[in-house]
């Protein structure tokens, strides 16, 4: 075994150090708004709260559970994620596998991948997507946080690029036996690109679940807001009131809205922290098979 050089052991360290300060950074904001929704209003109010609930309660989560407005917009958000990620999945596989081909197997190859890397590159903006949407009748409607977000470059990118980099002769030996490219794609390509197929999975899934602003701009009834756009509009007219109220004794009430809005981000970022650990294994593979080749 090779031994480390100083220098490599020097990076070592560091690199460590790194990570660790900014895995600690992402963490603390999310420790301190578990921490406020099993505290006490008056502690918070206080400014008593850091990493360790005062006063510990869960009076913050029976709020929560009182909020009708809150189960409606997670359901939403269960039924955007439910219908984009098979969706997606499925649009990008199918634009990926032709798109991995060598050129003389698709001599069309090269004028389809400018046609997905310069809108990429290249976006039509706000207002245009806007009225696409509007024009095609989707507004106000779960298709509206769907289908604009259907085809992601990106991600079809990282998939080509991983279909492009598995053994020729997988493929070659299933032609030879006269399959079609639709059982070679089924039988072949996609039991033995799990890494590259989970990784795109939770960005669709992280992606959709974390998006608030489509919500805002494409959904006139708030009942229809997803959860992370209803989130957005309590902490947004929370801080109103604040700014408002600053000196009134409604302050104290406003305090209690607070941790009641605390237990609520936290659940929100719930399903995602539960659904990483079984996809990371297969996280760091599909990102650097996926990248390899263009």
């Amino acid at each position: 075994m090779q031994k480390k050089s100083l220098g490599m052991k020097i990076f070592t360290v560091f690199n460590y150090t790194f990570l660790t300060l900014l895995a600690v950074t992402c963490l603390l904001p999310m420790v301190n708004q578990l921490a406020i929704s099993f505290s006490s209003s008056s502690a918070v109010a206080a400014g008593k709260v850091g990493l360790f609930p005062v006063d510990f309660t869960l009076d913050s989560y029976k709020y929560m559970a009182d909020k009708p407005e809150f189960w409606k917009s997670l359901a939403v958000s269960l039924e955007r994620v439910l219908l984009a990620v098979p969706l997606s999945m499925f649009i990008c596989v199918l634009a990926a596998f032709p798109l991995s081909r060598l050129d003389h197997e698709f001599p069309a190859r090269k004028y389809y991948i400018w046609a997905f890397v310069v809108p990429m590159l290249i976006g039509g903006g706000l207002i245009p997507t806007y009225m696409v949407v509007r024009n095609t009748g989707l507004i106000d409607r779960i298709w509206a946080l769907v289908l604009p977000y259907t085809v992601n470059v990106f991600n079809t990118i990282l998939l080509m690029n991983f279909f492009r980099s598995l053994p020729k002769e997988l493929e070659e030996a299933a032609y030879v036996d006269g399959a079609t490219h639709w059982q070679v794609l089924l039988r072949i390509i996609l039991p033995v690109s799990k890494p590259v197929l989970a990784t795109v999975t939770l960005f669709v899934i992280v992606n959709h679940w974390n998006s608030w602003f489509d919500g805002l701009i494409y959904l006139n009834s708030p009942d229809r807001y997803p959860l992370q756009t209803y989130l957005q509009t309590q902490v947004v007219s929370a801080n109103l009131m604040a700014q408002e109220s600053l000196r009134d004794i409604r302050q104290i009430g406003l305090i209690s809205d607070r941790t009641g809005k605390a237990s609520q981000i936290f659940l929100a970022a719930v399903p995602v922290l539960m659904i990483y650990p079984f996809l990371q294994k297969y996280f760091t593979a599909g990102i650097v098979m996926g990248s390899v080749k263009g």
